[in-house]
């Protein structure tokens, strides 16, 4: 038995400037934010980040903490595209690798196998190959000769998800409608590390064994962080807090950063967050 609970601080702190840095979630959906603001906190930097990229994505560009970007997209859902990556990305303020979300998929799946590549058919006769030009194909040695994209493996240093529950020893649970890809991203670190909403001794009896997404054995750490992935959604924890979204979305960086992003803990940015709020009745 290994207790492998730990705060956002000591996971940030296994973390150094250059890395590649994983973060699961989608879009504005179930995103480990916590531990993104932890990272804000710190002098991290350097990145190069792999994410179905959503608020994760815009906090980091905004800070000047990207130095690369691999990404399907980045999205907060209910607004197309996320703003302050935009501007950063307007700015030349990093560079971006942009694959379809298949090629994506399949090159996590790469990584957790100790695959350099995977053949795949999305991406071809698109685009995506014009902006990739490093992408290659790769011909089957069988009789049919077909000819497939070689995506490549999406390794990473560390991975950031957040699930709903999670237990000392490293194993998640999701409850919400999606498991997205965090089990991969997972797999296909070198390290893991998981906040919950909620930490609990043991998973009961009747827990469905198919939601139990992330096991320990990938799983470097796990924080506890309740509403940790705010503003995202974690349901049926909580929903998308829609009005600070869109608050963040038209918000200049350094007044949001100044008000939600200046103190020193998680709990200075929850306290802020309900201020805000309270503002607003």
């Amino acid at each position: 038995m290994t207790d492998k609970t730990m705060t956002p601080e000591e996971v940030v702190g296994r973390l150094r400037s250059g890395m590649t840095l994983g973060i699961g979630g989608w879009g504005s959906r179930r995103k480990p934010m916590a531990l993104v603001r932890a990272l804000l906190r710190s002098e991290i930097t350097d990145l190069t980040v792999v994410s179905y990229g959503g608020p994760d994505v815009g906090l980091l560009a905004a800070a000047g903490r990207i130095r690369k970007l691999v990404a399907a997209f980045v999205t907060l859902d209910s607004i197309p595209l996320e703003p302050h990556f935009r501007a950063a990305r307007e700015s030349g303020a990093f560079a971006l690798t942009e694959l379809d979300e298949a090629m994506f998929m399949w090159g996590l799946h790469a990584a957790a196998n100790r695959l350099p590549f995977m053949p795949v058919r999305a991406g071809l006769g698109s685009d995506v190959m014009t902006v990739n030009p490093g992408l290659r194909t790769v011909t089957s040695p069988y009789e049919d000769g077909e000819t497939f994209v070689a995506v490549p493996a999406l390794r990473m240093d560390a991975a950031f998800v957040h699930l709903n529950r999670a237990d000392r020893l490293g194993n998640g649970q999701y409850l919400g409608p999606d498991p997205y890809f965090d089990d991969l991203f997972c797999e296909a670190a070198d390290t893991a590390y998981v906040s919950c909403e909620q930490l609990v001794d043991r998973f009961a009896r009747d827990t469905a064994p198919q939601s139990l997404l992330v096991s320990r054995h990938s799983v470097t750490g796990v924080v506890e962080t309740p509403n940790g992935a705010h503003f995202t959604s974690c349901v049926p924890d909580h929903d998308r807090d829609e009005p600070f979204q869109k608050m963040y979305a038209t918000t200049p960086w350094p007044a949001f950063a100044e008000r939600f992003l200046s103190g020193k803990s998680e709990d200075d940015y929850q306290q802020a967050v309900r201020a805000w709020h309270e503002e607003l009745r």
